[in-house]
């Protein structure tokens, strides 16, 4: 079984420049997802959102080529990629001719879609679509919509995830909100090295407490896990503590090495978060 310390994250990298799928590691979602109490079928819908900032080959002539690509990787899948081994194969492309854009981005398709079931059989394929550079100009910048509660003035003394602290009315009317906070940071499982982010909380039922809220999400402060892994958390203890009847976890990280990682998890069918960077992203 591939485990983070057997990734290449915090040891020296030979930097590749000829394709090579091989690079991709994928690291299983199960065991974190026991962790927090998720066995068997998933509770959740959603999909992790990637953005590599860093992505170029050679055309046929050996002329260099740009892009960005926007990477989709659902969450029912059984692995995720580390995200160093993401970068090292995209950096496998530089040096490596391909007849077009196409061609690149179907490469990209079926060599994640293999690694994020880890060679098993694709049950769902990763979505890859590449944006040239006469249309980055169409890239948005704006942040995550919703009441912001880093308003509030709480006491926080908290920094490891502590779900005790959430709470919600339940003697009182249901509602329909979203909340958001730019105070989230959690550390690289492997490397501890500090992942910045920005939550949005989707939900409708008994109204949560929004300083309880607050304070948990800072209590991820110094905790170590991934992206993906942090969100699912978010979203399995506000489900267990607050009860709403529909719940949306959307996070934006700020990027590592030409990377984003932007997790989200929904309790119900519903399109996909706006693929939107935020200004610190």
């Amino acid at each position: 079984m591939n485990l983070p310390e057997h990734s290449q994250l915090g040891k020296a990298s030979a930097y590749i420049d000829q394709y090579d799928a091989s690079l991709l590691f994928p690291l299983p979602r199960e065991a974190k997802r026991r962790e927090i109490g998720i066995t068997g079928s998933i509770p959740f819908l959603g999909a992790d959102m990637w953005t590599a900032f860093e992505l170029s080959w050679l055309n046929a002539r050996g002329k260099p080529q740009v892009a960005l690509a926007h990477i989709t990787v659902p969450c029912e899948s059984t692995h995720i990629v580390e995200s160093k081994s993401f970068k090292l194969y995209l950096n496998s492309f530089n040096n490596t001719r391909f007849d077009s854009a196409d061609a690149v981005r179907e490469r990209m398709r079926h060599d994640i879609s293999a690694a994020i079931w880890n060679g098993g059989p694709v049950q769902t394929t990763a979505g890859v679509r590449l944006l040239m550079p006469e249309l980055f100009d169409c890239e948005p910048v704006r942040e995550l919509t919703g009441l912001s509660i880093d308003r509030l003035e709480v006491e926080c003394s908290l920094y490891q995830p502590a779900p005790e602290l959430l709470g919600a009315a339940f003697n009182e009317q249901p509602v329909t909100e979203t909340l958001t906070s730019d105070l989230l940071k959690s550390n690289c499982l492997v490397t501890g090295q500090p992942d910045w982010g920005s939550v949005q909380i989707s939900y409708s039922g008994p109204q949560i407490d929004q300083a309880g809220l607050l304070r948990y999400i800072v209590s991820f402060r110094n905790h170590n896990e991934f992206h993906e892994q942090c969100v699912e958390r978010i979203y399995m203890d506000i489900m267990a503590r607050c009860k709403p009847t529909k719940l949306m976890v959307y996070a934006r990280y700020t990027r590592r090495g030409g990377l984003d990682i932007n997790p989200w998890r929904s309790s119900h069918p519903q399109l996909p978060p706006a693929n939107v960077r935020t200004a610190r992203q």
